[in-house]
């Protein structure tokens, strides 16, 4: 959201623990890496995000880009990007963050767009283009 700077590693580690059922495993850069992990959500908690990203994705702005028959848990995103001090409402960075089967997750993603062309929104754009992404990995 606005005045809130995550990098697209640290979105998607967020998105990975509550995918892993509330356990965190810190990224790794190089192959053979030993990652940290940790529990730091318990299964009512994880139970409850899950629902509410379903239900967003269900029933949200992106309910028009969601493939039939494919449970997803996901959140989009818009949010103005600062220039000069100010925020400028035609300037943003729209997103979606996901990950499938909701309830077995295989695959989770992020599509970021800094200022797309065709509409400011996450769910008009990133959203669409995640799915998209999503149907090409279940072929």
């Amino acid at each position: 959201g606005q005045g809130i700077a995550v990098t697209p590693i640290q979105m998607i580690t967020a998105i990975n623990t509550i995918a892993n059922n509330g356990k965190y495993i810190s990224p790794t850069l190089v192959e053979g890496g030993t990652p940290v992990t940790r529990d730091v959500l318990g299964p009512e908690a994880i139970s409850q995000i899950v629902q509410i990203m379903v239900t967003a994705i269900d029933t949200g702005e992106s309910k028009w880009a969601k493939l039939v028959g494919l449970s997803v848990a996901g959140k989009t995103g818009t949010a103005q990007i600062p220039i000069e001090g100010h925020y400028d409402p035609q300037k943003t960075i729209a997103s979606f963050i996901g990950f499938f089967p909701a309830q077995n997750p295989r695959y989770t993603m992020l599509v970021s767009l800094r200022e797309p062309q065709t509409s400011q929104w996450g769910s008009e754009t990133a959203a669409p283009l995640w799915f998209g992404i999503a149907k090409q990995l279940l072929l």
